[in-house]
């Protein structure tokens, strides 16, 4: 099997080289990385050159290309590792002595094809067996050089294949030498060392890339990550702003209340109406650190409130809750007071501009992922409010603006729907805010 370049392993291991080519010039035209260029550059001179042993002896091409296909071989060989090893910073001197060797197997390269025109094959193996030599010792010191000064796992491995192609090809061309008597007694050909050298480099530097590929995987999935923390980071503090905004709108109101009372000399129901104040105030404070709460948390504290409003309007006015059994309000995340602006713009351009009976209803409800928020007034309408107080129909109120835009913000805007109705029919009038989001 060993005497023979068309058996099994022979052909194996000039088929993996050629599909190896293949394979790292796909991912050299996908990223543009000349490591992986360099790299599919040695292995398709490697793979032509050990495509001669099943070729007929008189071929004429590789009478000619022999040597030439070895030398850019090494050359692309060398550019890879100047590449991966990254010589020109960590070993700038040596990185020069690295690119006058690549240019000086590139011109080895037309020097043999001309010695082959003019002087014949054997005069390049007489060239050959001086080069070798001094190509080996250069080698053997630069591999030095780089396992001693580049403290890295890659460079240590890539020595390491490096030397085993080394030791393993000059086996094989020791035959130009001791000729092929000593190979057949022990029953292989001269060139099975080079095949297993190069096999075993192969296995060696794939690794070495497969570990690149990766890092750089790695790397980016890193930056991915740190990319989400940035945005979530930049959307909470989008909340935050808004939240700030539309907290100092509702505090006005309510201070603004305070000193109607006082105004009116009501002062057991400015003093009710500080303690509920100043209640409100400190879970509004508690909240403000964090642009999310639970669901439970907000109703709570919307309760607080409507108390306060109700203190305020005129006869008071009824306010009902009710919320799905199927709807987990403990773990529902919604922006702090994000339904204050809703059922403030019920009371005040709704229900106080109705005589008699007065009520607010909020109903939670759920249908799969969507959660829907109604709220209903049996006020003026919101039809009738802006022909009273001559808004535009495309006026939106700041605080129900900024509520749609924080849900938008925590929930990516997935399928995020606020629709205002006028109900007024006849007698009856009305209002109902329907909002709804997408929950995860």
């Amino acid at each position: 099997m060993l005497l023979d370049y068309h058996s099994e392993i022979f052909s194996w291991i000039r088929g993996g080289l050629f599909t190896l080519f293949v394979y790292y010039m796909c991912i050299y035209f996908q990223n543009r990385s000349r490591l992986y260029l360099y790299y599919s550059l040695y292995l398709l001179p490697l793979a032509m050159y050990l495509m001669k042993d099943v070729l007929p002896e008189d071929n004429t091409f590789y009478e000619y290309f022999n040597y030439p296909l070895q030398f850019m071989a090494y050359a692309a060989y060398v550019s890879f590792g100047r590449h991966l090893l990254d010589t020109r910073h960590k070993l700038l001197r040596w990185d020069r002595y690295f690119e006058i060797e690549t240019k000086i197997l590139l011109v080895l390269v037309p020097i043999f094809m001309i010695i082959q025109a003019f002087f014949g094959y054997e005069f390049q193996e007489k060239m050959f067996m001086i080069i070798a030599p001094l190509l080996t010792i250069f080698t053997l010191i630069s591999m030095y050089v780089v396992y001693v000064r580049i403290d890295d796992s890659s460079a240590k491995y890539y020595v390491y294949a490096t030397l085993i192609y080394l030791i393993m090809a000059n086996i094989s061309f020791s035959e130009l030498i001791i000729g092929m008597e000593p190979f057949e007694e022990f029953g292989v050909l001269p060139m099975f060392f080079l095949y297993l050298g190069a096999m075993l480099q192969v296995m060696i530097i794939s690794v070495i890339i497969g570990s690149i590929i990766k890092r750089i995987e790695q790397k980016s999935k890193n930056a991915e990550v740190r990319l989400a923390i940035k945005l979530k980071e930049m959307e909470e503090l989008k909340m935050t702003a808004l939240q700030s905004q539309m907290n100092p709108h509702f505090l006005f109101n309510s201070l603004n209340s305070i000193n109607n009372f006082v105004l009116k000399n009501d002062v057991e129901k400015a003093s009710d109406y500080i303690t509920k104040f100043s209640k409100l105030i400190r879970v509004i404070l508690n909240s403000s650190s964090s642009p999310t709460t639970t669901l439970t948390e907000e109703l709570a504290v919307l309760r607080l409130y409507v108390k306060l409003e109700q203190m305020r309007i005129s006869g008071g006015f009824k306010y009902e809750v009710e919320v799905s059994d199927d709807i987990p309000s403990d773990q529902i995340k919604v922006p702090p007071l994000f339904l204050q602006p809703y059922i403030e713009n019920a009371i005040w351009h709704g229900i106080t501009k109705k005589e008699g009976d007065k009520l607010i209803k909020l109903t939670i409800t759920r249908d799969e992922n969507i959660i829907k928020f109604e709220i209903y007034d049996n006020g003026i309408g919101i039809d009738k409010a802006k022909e009273n107080e001559h808004m535009s129909h495309k006026r939106k109120f700041f605080g129900a603006r900024a509520t749609e835009n924080r849900i938008k913000i925590l929930y990516q805007d997935r399928d995020v729907k606020v629709q205002t109705k006028d109900i007024s029919s006849g007698d009856s009038t009305g209002t109902i805010v329907t909002f709804s989001f997408e929950i995860e």
